[in-house]
């Protein structure tokens, strides 16, 4: 009877010491996680004086409105083959370190000036039908033969940035993870302009460079899927942006601060087998 009771005690105590259930591990917490990400995003911008350039002409439009264009919802959201039409985010994500990420950026948002606003006017045009659309040192933008101005395809935000990422719910299926940090890299926009009726500058070019600081709140769903939501305020500057065919001189330059709100989903896995 002694032997049963005997053999019984240390049966349950290997039981608990080796059969009990290990914590559960926290995701976007460990060094050489990963994680890739796509959402979509809306975006907002201050007013901006936008310096014009070129032949026959030097001058400045002040404080003018834009905003982003977001695409009506439907199957553009869905088809890969589409997705780049709507304004989108990509993110992917390298823990350096327990909590701390580096991670690649693209943010796709779109820029439209307001055709609808009048404008005060500097500087000179030296073409006589171009220059009679200032009035009493304004211009009125109404007219699109004097200037089209967009980045929709897009304004492109190529950055690399640092984010803290920090537990605040885990349980057994879900987990909500905070994050924040900041990100520079370089604006790629492929420039819509039409200026003095000259045929539309539409082309890729680096720009110029942007810097920000962003947050998010990631729901992680069985350690692996995620929902993220980031909101994300930067400023851009652009000394260099293509407005009419000619390399040289025509350009414009522009800086602003922007804001963004995204959500999408994506995908976290490590890359150590440790990590578990």
């Amino acid at each position: 009877m002694k032997k049963v009771i005997i053999l019984s005690a240390l049966f349950l105590g290997f039981s608990f010491v080796f059969g009990q259930d290990h914590p559960k591990p926290e995701p976007l917490s460990k060094k050489g996680q990963m994680f890739v990400f796509f959402g979509w995003n809306r975006g907002a911008f201050s007013k901006s004086d936008i310096h014009f350039k070129g032949n026959g002409y030097d001058f400045q439009l002040d404080n003018v409105v834009a905003h982003d264009r977001p695409t009506p919802f439907g199957i553009v959201y869905f088809d890969p083959a589409w997705f780049t039409v709507a304004q989108y985010d990509v993110r992917i994500g390298y823990f350096l370190k327990d909590d701390l990420a580096l991670v690649l950026g693209i943010d796709h948002m779109k820029y439209v000036m307001d055709q609808n606003q009048s404008v005060n006017f500097s500087g000179n045009i030296s073409d006589p039908k171009y220059a009679a659309y200032v009035q009493n040192g304004q211009v009125n933008l109404a007219d699109e033969n004097f200037l089209t101005f967009e980045h929709t395809d897009g304004l492109n935000y190529e950055n690399l940035g640092l984010e803290k990422y920090k537990n605040i719910l885990n349980k057994k299926n879900i987990d909500l993870v905070w994050s924040y940090g900041a990100g520079i890299g370089v604006m790629f926009p492929k420039s819509n302009v039409k200026l003095f009726g000259n045929e539309r500058s539409d082309r890729f070019h680096v720009a110029g460079i942007g810097t920000d600081l962003r947050t998010s709140l990631n729901l992680v769903f069985w350690n692996h899927w995620m929902a993220r939501l980031e909101a994300k305020a930067g400023y851009i500057n652009m000394w260099d942006i293509k407005t009419t065919l000619n390399n040289k001189p025509d350009k414009a330059s522009q800086d602003f601060v922007f804001g963004q709100v995204l959500l999408g989903v994506g995908y976290t896995f490590n890359t150590k087998k440790n990590n578990k």
